[in-house]
């Protein structure tokens, strides 16, 4: 078989994830391999977790399971975590390095603001993911003043009893860009005076690797995705590709890639979830050659460079 691929510009490692990965790996050199916990997965790729992993950092899903806290130090993941846990951190005496995306963090702080001034907040995002959690846990008041929803139909059942002129809305950064404007449009229609972004808050990076996407999907009967079936942003990558009228699959690694896969196909687009290494794109490339591929051609804008600062701690 013969085909071409079409490689998405705009692909992998986001800022956010480039400093989180980064924040651990100073850390491991800063204070020691023995002493750098972290709670949950610093992002959400199976492979950047088990580099990290080998080089000696300890992951755990309880900020009970450090051993002697008041000797650890504990990074908080690049989806950030709620208050109690910031609290719980600093209750335990935990060195605490705070790797939370800075684009997730000015949600935090529109919410913590809503929560002083009492107002109800709405978050569009995927109830139980990470990044949710850690918003919502930003609220500090009645929790039943937050509520979570994701789609046009959710907005229908939505009551909100302070009324519009006191709630504000904020979403996930890595939703799908079509499904969420459907759901922000419906919340603005519903609630004419609801406070928040114009159109959302996913972030550039999400943006434009789902911007990339469609074009590959408008080109190719196949587009691979690349990254860990928990990573919400590649998921949405894929689901992209799917509505734009390509066959999709998100894929861990070039292992995924079956024949099946490519039977009959002219033309395999190929990107990568915002936490997935680049060497995890360049194996698929390389396996898809091996497979039949006869030429790689660039799509999209050209990817921007964006770097954040290093958290406290680190600096």
């Amino acid at each position: 078989m013969a085909f071409k691929i079409l490689l998405a510009h705009t692909r992998g490692f986001c800022a956010g994830v480039e400093r989180a990965i980064g924040v651990v790996q100073r850390a491991l050199e800063k204070f020691g391999a023995e002493r750098v916990y972290v709670l949950h997965e610093v992002v959400h790729n199976k492979h950047v977790v088990a580099d990290l992993v080998s080089k000696g950092a300890h992951l755990v899903e309880e900020l009970s399971e450090i051993p002697e806290p008041s000797t650890k130090v504990v990074i908080f993941s690049a989806h950030g975590v709620g208050l109690d846990t910031i609290e719980q951190a600093q209750k335990l005496g935990l060195t605490v390095i705070d790797a939370t995306c800075p684009l997730v963090k000015r949600i935090h702080t529109k919410v913590v603001k809503a929560a002083q001034n009492n107002m109800e907040v709405v978050i569009i995002g995927h109830d139980g993911h990470r990044e949710v959690l850690g918003t919502t846990g930003q609220y500090a008041g009645p929790k039943d003043k937050v509520h979570v929803i994701l789609t046009p139909e959710d907005v229908a059942n939505l009551s909100l009893p302070l009324g519009a002129h006191q709630a504000m809305f904020a979403t996930q950064t890595t939703l799908s860009i079509d499904e969420t404007a459907k759901t922000v449009a419906a919340l603005k229609a519903k609630f004419p005076l609801i406070e928040g972004p114009k159109n959302d808050d996913t972030c550039y990076a999400t943006q434009h690797r789902q911007a990339a996407v469609k074009l590959l999907a408008q080109e190719c009967q196949l587009v691979l995705i690349a990254g860990s079936q928990n990573s919400s942003n590649s998921r949405r990558l894929s689901e992209v590709a799917q509505q734009y009228g390509a066959t999709s699959y998100l894929i861990d690694d070039a292992s995924a890639i079956t024949d099946d896969m490519l039977q009959g196909v002219t033309a395999v687009g190929v990107s990568a979830g915002a936490s997935v290494p680049e060497y995890i794109v360049q194996d698929i490339l390389t396996t898809l050659k091996n497979k039949g591929a006869t030429q790689i051609e660039p799509v999209g804008e050209i990817q921007r460079h964006i770097t954040f600062a290093w958290p406290q701690g680190l600096e």
